[in-house]
């Protein structure tokens, strides 16, 4: 892969750094990075990444016939327009998530990689970046949980108030909590039933603990179904400051044989480290370290950039993921401090 060329577009999101990361490690090369102004995550930038150059123009980037792969972290609702705007001039992308903020930014994201034949991917870090999530999936192939009938996907997060930019506070620039963090839960929601589609039975938003914030949803909650099994997801901003850790985030999946649970990065009170696998079926109850279990998204994106095949994720998946996301922000019952609950 060393011979791919990247370019980084908008880093508002400390997730830049494992997407950029995740491609480095391949051997790519990075050709330089563009964001506007001079949001929080530039300082570790370019102390993680000193040897990239920051160009003033991005336009620079996008008209560069040799990069291949532009890699997204703007702020949520500018996403779309980026990507788009990169894929118009010949390049792949791959986002963060939220890939976009509105339905109709969905459908011309759809309309774009239709006309263009790019690959507009999300790097959807919670099932990418996390092994254990690797090491789940290989154990449900191994049919030792049975067929699986629902996942429960917990995302709680700690606020960190210090920290967040103005834009952070506003819903319609980081999409709804749903949109946002939610997107994550749908994924695996959809990879672990092996679901197509899904319909959004109920969803809420919320905000109990930030009556001062009333454009910030602390607080979400979707039941989701499909032909193949059934979901819950819940995810906050609540995680006390005492955890270790941004966020005890916790993926159940019920088997007709059996249960696995994931406590992906701090088993509480319990064993140290990260990626903690929890199987219980009819021959053995146990704790497994997913650790070592191989990260693979990077490498399958690169192959789908090189061959123009869809291995590390199908383009379809990715739209319903977001699809199904947009849905549930927007049908989402309103409660507690919200504006207009």
């Amino acid at each position: 892969m060393s011979d791919l060329k990247l370019a980084v577009i908008g880093i508002d999101h400390r997730h830049i750094f494992g997407q950029l990361a995740g491609m480095l490690d391949l051997g790519c090369t990075c050709t330089g990075w563009w964001t506007e102004g001079e949001p929080q995550p530039v300082e570790g930038f370019v102390k993680r990444f000193p040897d990239i150059p920051r160009v003033a123009d991005r336009r620079e980037l996008i008209d560069d016939p040799e990069i291949d792969l532009v890699l997204i972290a703007d702020i949520p609702a500018r996403r779309a327009g980026r990507a788009i705007e990169a894929m118009r001039a010949g390049k792949d992308v791959m986002t963060d998530k939220p890939g976009c903020t509105t339905l109709e930014q969905l459908d011309e994201i759809r309309k774009v990689v239709a006309e263009t034949g790019r690959v507009w991917s999300i790097d959807f870090s919670e099932r990418f970046e996390v092994p254990a999530v690797g090491k789940a999936a290989e154990l449900v192939r191994e049919g030792l949980i049975g067929d699986v009938v629902q996942t429960v996907g917990l995302g709680p997060h700690r606020l960190n108030r210090p920290t967040r930019p103005d834009w952070f506070f506003e819903c319609d620039q980081y999409g709804g909590v749903l949109c946002d963090i939610a997107s994550h839960q749908i994924d695996q929601f959809l990879f672990f039933t092996g679901s197509d589609d899904a319909e959004i039975v109920a969803s809420s938003v919320g905000n109990f603990a930030n009556r001062g914030d009333p454009g910030l949803e602390d607080f979400g909650e979707i039941l989701l179904r499909s032909d193949k099994g059934q979901g819950y997801i819940r995810v906050d901003w609540y995680t006390p400051d005492a955890l270790p850790t941004w966020g005890d985030g916790r993926l159940t999946i019920l088997g007709t044989k059996g249960t696995i649970e994931l406590r992906k990065y701090v088993d509480i009170a319990g064993r140290p480290g990260t990626d903690h696998v929890f199987l219980v079926n009819g021959e053995r109850y146990e704790h497994i370290d997913g650790s070592a279990a191989p990260l693979t998204y990077f490498r399958d994106l690169a192959n789908d950039i090189r061959d123009r095949t869809e291995t590390a994720m199908s383009q379809a998946h990715c739209f319903k993921v977001m699809e199904l996301a947009l849905k549930a922000q927007a049908q989402a019952v309103r409660l507690g401090n919200l504006k207009g609950a």
